[in-house]
């Protein structure tokens, strides 16, 4: 009777025990749990912790609650200028709804993928349509992105899912005309260059021939004024002579000097000998007339 008292205790101690097992619910920073009752959910568990459920009658599952990334398979998309291109780019997203998500996708990552892959896919076609290839490529690492994921909009919302960010890894063309569209860029971007060369041409000729305009007329200008200078210079000159020449004591001093001068420009360049004749203004000078 003891020992059959004693099996009894122990097994009431091991259900005990399972039960309480089965009862905790232990919940990690990056996931949901869902509390399931008869298979519908009744609780989400979004804390990280230990909580409890009712055992043998409520089941508790998971679904991911971190930041999760996917890339998105290449795709080929057409521009507005009939371009085609080819995208790979990769998704953002969390699942912000855990029952919706759980209601509508089985909770299966992998079917959210799908939904995720073809609504940007749909949305990326329908912002790349509406560019041409050379705005499309200006614009890819920037406002091309923001495009994509505003027009994504709330469409996933119904899926228990948000996605943050849409973000192009490369966007390029086929490799059969690629090097097509790189030689036209090029042409085009030598063309402005060109353009904005024959501008700096011009204006640089402009300032030349304002400079040379400016030079010319200063340079009228001084030859002018030093003309003048000069005639009033003469003027003063003769004025000078004239009043010598009018003074009789001064008048033989300056016949003196100016035949000294003319002697001094004759005797230049190694050439000692002036020859004179005994007439000459000079010669009675020097004899002393």
């Amino acid at each position: 009777m003891k020992h059959l008292s004693k099996t009894i205790g122990i097994f009431m101690a091991v259900v005990l025990v399972v039960a309480a097992g089965a009862s905790l619910v232990v919940t990690y920073p990056n996931e949901y749990k869902l509390i399931r009752q008869f298979g519908e959910i009744v609780r989400v568990v979004d804390t990280p912790g230990i909580s409890f459920k009712i055992p043998f009658v409520q089941t508790a599952s998971s679904v991911p609650k971190e930041l999760q990334i996917y890339d998105i398979p290449k795709s080929d998309v057409i521009t507005k200028d009939k371009k085609s291109m080819i995208a790979d780019a990769f998704v953002l997203w969390r699942i912000s709804d855990p029952v919706l998500f759980t209601r509508h996708l089985n909770g299966q990552v992998a079917q959210a993928q799908s939904r995720i892959s073809a609504s940007v896919f749909s949305s990326m076609k329908s912002v790349i349509s509406n560019m041409d290839q050379p705005e499309i490529i200006e614009n890819r690492n920037g406002k091309l992105a923001l495009d994509i994921r505003g027009n994504i909009g709330d469409s996933l919302d119904g899926y228990g899912i948000e996605v943050l960010a849409v973000e192009t890894k490369s966007l390029d063309m086929p490799d059969d005309n690629k090097q097509a569209v790189y030689d036209r860029m090029i042409s085009e971007r030598n063309n402005i260059a060109a353009s904005y060369t024959a501008q700096g041409n011009s204006s640089a000729q402009k300032i030349k021939n304002d400079t040379t305009k400016e030079v010319s007329v200063m340079k009228s200008g001084a030859l002018a004024d030093a003309e003048k200078i000069k005639a009033e210079g003469e003027a003063q000159y003769m004025q000078i002579l004239s009043h010598a020449y009018n003074d009789t004591s001064k008048a033989d001093f300056y016949n003196f000097v100016r035949s000294l001068d003319a002697a001094k420009t004759a005797l230049k360049n190694g050439n000692n000998t002036l020859i004179l004749d005994k007439d000459s203004p000079m010669a009675q000078i020097f004899y002393g007339y």
